[in-house]
């Protein structure tokens, strides 16, 4: 309690003095306060739940060889461990990485660990660029028969403001908008891999807690006029959820063998937390409370595993669990707003022809 009433006191000075010195308003200062304050909550809340559910975050490794999987981020944090498991399981792994080079040194480190089974491949892949997006996944098609699994994992948090080379606020066009459009180039691929199996095809949302703590600004996605990161973050996070919820039902409705699942892997230690308040104040406080990568990872390879799931499309699991979301998204009107803009902003017409 007193670590935290003491983060509260300097969050607060933080901000004051920052409003000064760039002379922001008080207004602008407490909506920046009061989405810190209310990630703290969700972060405190997070990690009681990863202490109480902490045996429940573990499944099990399931043979599937023959099959592959598509990872985007797979170089560093989560992505490592998710790659390793799937690995493990025979699978052949499709990295998307900003640099090979990484993806490749994080392969080599795998495989010194002893884990010998699957394949890997390292593509080149920037998930803010819809042109490096449209190379990748022609390449997966060119090079792959079939596409069994999808997780979208790559992501950013908290950064100062900048667009992507596509015009879009960099959270809403890395964490949302990109793993759309590849979603979108691959999904005819992954409908035709289901056809001939039979179990679904998976794809698999890694998200956050932090969507609670957002809202979809239609008047402006990219927050041009009053830009506060985690604000942009929450909201990117959210739009993750309800693309899940949205793609899944389209899914359903037209009897389509692939599933979609959004993942809140935990409060996991990852360098995402670099440079933020917490770790520059506390920075002792990650190692000891959070959640390690191969415990984040835990969720994600359930959702994209697990019998248990099996045709359980559209569910927000944490700690290998579902849970609740937003009621933002489960709002049909909210998602049929959102999957117009998508589709108008990765400039697709339709989201695959089957789903129209």
């Amino acid at each position: 309690m007193y670590i935290y009433l003491g983060i509260i006191v300097i969050l607060f000075a933080f901000c004051f003095g920052f409003s000064i010195q760039r002379k922001q308003t008080f207004k602008r200062l407490f909506r920046i306060v009061g989405y810190q304050l209310y990630y703290y909550v969700l972060g405190g809340r997070g990690v009681l739940e990863d202490y109480v559910y902490f045996r429940r975050n573990k499944t099990y490794l399931l043979p599937k060889p023959g099959e592959v999987a598509v990872v985007t981020g797979g170089a560093r944090g989560i992505g490592v461990e998710v790659v390793k498991k799937l690995l493990q399981c025979g699978m052949h792994v499709v990295i998307g990485c900003r640099n090979v080079e990484a993806g490749e040194r994080a392969v080599k480190s795998i495989r010194s660990c002893g884990i010998t089974s699957g394949e890997v491949s390292c593509f080149q892949l920037d998930v803010g660029s819809f042109k490096s997006i449209k190379t990748f996944a022609g390449l997966v098609l060119k090079s792959f028969p079939r596409v069994d699994l999808l997780v979208n994992n790559a992501g950013i948090m908290f950064v100062p403001y900048a667009k992507s080379e596509d015009g879009f606020e960099s959270h809403f066009a890395v964490n949302y908008l990109g793993h759309c459009l590849l979603t979108h180039l691959l999904l005819p691929h992954m409908i035709d891999t289901a056809k001939e199996k039979e179990t679904n095809c998976r794809i698999v949302n890694v998200s956050s807690c932090a969507h609670l703590a957002g809202s979809i600004n239609f008047k402006d996605l990219s927050m041009s006029t009053d830009y506060i990161p985690s604000a942009s973050y929450a909201q990117s996070k959210l739009a993750q959820v309800i693309f899940t919820k949205s793609l899944d039902s389209k899914l359903r409705n037209h009897n389509i063998p692939v599933q979609v699942h959004a993942v809140h892997p935990g409060i996991v230690n990852t360098d995402l937390f670099d440079g933020t308040l917490l770790k520059i104040i506390a920075p002792w406080i990650p190692p000891l409370f959070f959640k390690t990568p191969g415990q984040g990872a835990e969720t994600i390879i359930h959702a994209c595993l697990a019998p248990a799931v099996e045709g359980h499309g559209g569910s927000y699991l944490s700690n290998c669990r579902e849970t609740a979301v937003s009621p933002q998204a489960t709002s049909k009107e909210v998602q049929n707003k959102l999957w117009s803009v998508m589709l108008s902003c990765i400039e697709a017409e339709k989201f695959a022809d089957l789903l129209e």
